[in-house]
């Protein structure tokens, strides 16, 4: 007889607590193997795909496309068969990179297959349900939707049903005690959502009685409008630049820079190698070896602690438009890199950006980062800083200007450099400082050779 195992979603990593389904890639009845993709899912880092550790007949989905789900939410089941190896049963431990299943959960009742999709309280998504004894009996129409499960107590002894770290961090800089709750989630697991609702209901009455809240009605335009929900990567990247703008004092300082010699020396490097070198990657290459002689400037800020924590790897963030919204990749150990390794690893990063492919690693980590807006046509810019980091350098497009060279006037080609620092972390000297080395490499690229 078949074994019906429920696959749940993992645990992502980084501290993330859901996900939103954007494609299912299985059908109910579909065979799968084991560690194949079943599910497209975007987190607020990237869009992945999660395999499945078990292999046999898939049997119920849970959500639909657009769906949001917290982690160990139930996501699909599958009918393993009697002969199936023993490993299968257990779980292949692969469900994403750097991350592994749980035990394969206790033995359920099979479902029979039906017109609708099974839920793992007996009801179906669809056009029937399973009664206790494993029959479909069909409902009324439009009775097809999964109804939410009723919020579950946590227990007053025992493990509290918290999956997410972030959530415990919450309660307890909140000083809340988390066996108060009721969760939301499934079998009354405690989302962030419940949290951070008892702790506004919490300071609420308080702020009330010391002054009264004027609440203005909001009224929309005449026509209408579209409205775009902030969730996702938008969502965090709107979390984010909102957090930098409250907990950053930045200041920003910027120069112009004529950056012929520069191009010179690329256009010479592409003609003398088979590997051709971007200018993101020369930046780059000019950007650590800023930060070698400004340590300082690769740092963040324990507000905790009130201390600043100097890092020795540079981590290179830079900005990436793509069709889901801003995104800021990785470089690795971008310190520890040449051009070439830079110029591969850009466009590797690039391409899995626009994909939407990245995996959460790939966007978190950064120490700092560069933002060529260039691209866009524009000049200048006063970039906000992505939180933690403690500075961004931004760089404008190059194009044509007249400039005085060698005491005569000429047509150079000239960029703008903008710095956008913390203020807690330097001051105007040092930033300043950063800053024209950084033109002085543009300007003249031997400087670079000093620190090679």
């Amino acid at each position: 007889m078949a074994q019906v195992l429920e696959f749940k979603l993992p645990d992502l990593g980084e501290g993330l607590t859901e996900a939103e389904i954007v494609r299912w890639l299985v059908q109910v009845g579909d065979v799968v193997a084991v560690d194949q993709p079943v599910v497209e899912v975007e987190t607020a880092k990237a869009m992945v795909e999660v395999p499945c550790p078990y292999g046999g007949v898939v049997t119920a989905r849970f959500g639909e496309e657009g769906t949001e789900l917290p982690v160990g939410a139930p996501l699909l089941t599958v009918a393993v068969g009697p002969a199936a190896p023993e490993e299968e049963a257990g779980g292949s431990g692969n469900v994403l990179v750097g991350y592994g299943t749980s035990e394969a959960p206790a033995r359920r009742r099979r479902v029979r297959s039906g017109p609708g999709k099974a839920a793992s309280d007996g009801q179906v998504v669809g056009s029937g349900q399973v009664a206790a004894d494993g029959q479909v009996r069909h409902a009324a129409p439009g009775a097809g939707r999964l109804a939410p499960p009723a919020p579950v107590p946590a227990p007053a002894d025992g493990p509290v049903p918290v999956i997410s770290p972030l959530v415990r961090r919450l309660a307890r800089e909140g000083g809340l005690d988390l066996r108060q709750l009721t969760g939301s989630g499934p079998d009354g697991l405690i989302l962030r959502a419940d949290v951070e609702g008892a702790l506004r209901g919490r300071v609420a009455p308080a702020r009330e009685a010391a002054e009264p809240v004027v609440r203005t009605a909001v009224t929309a335009p005449a026509g209408g409008g579209v409205r775009t929900p902030l969730k996702g990567v938008r969502g965090a990247v709107a979390d984010k630049l909102s957090r930098s703008r409250r907990e950053i004092p930045d200041a920003t300082c910027w120069v112009d820079a004529d950056a012929t010699e520069l191009m010179r020396a690329r256009t010479a490097m592409n003609a003398a190698g088979s590997t051709k070198i971007s200018l993101l990657a020369l930046l780059a290459r000019i950007c650590t070896a800023a930060l070698a002689r400004f340590p300082e400037l690769n740092s963040y800020v324990d507000t905790d602690a009130r201390e600043v924590v100097q890092l020795d790897h540079v981590h290179l963030g830079f900005a990436a438009q793509t069709e889901r919204g801003l995104v800021v990749p990785v470089v690795r150990d971008a310190h520890a890199r040449d051009a070439e390794s830079l110029t591969a690893e850009f466009a590797r990063l690039t391409e899995a950006a626009r994909a939407g492919t990245l995996r959460p690693g790939e966007l978190t980590g950064g120490t700092f980062t560069l933002n060529n807006y260039g691209v866009f046509g524009v000049d200048g810019s006063t970039p906000i800083i992505n939180h933690p980091e403690a500075a961004m350098l931004g760089v404008g497009r190059i194009v044509p200007k007249p400039w005085v060279h060698e005491g005569e006037l000429a047509v150079r080609q000239v960029v703008q450099l903008s710095f956008t620092f913390d203020h807690r972390v330097c001051d105007g000297g040092t930033a300043g400082g950063f800053l024209r080395y950084v033109a002085d490499c543009v300007e003249q690229p031997a400087v670079l050779l000093r620190t090679l």
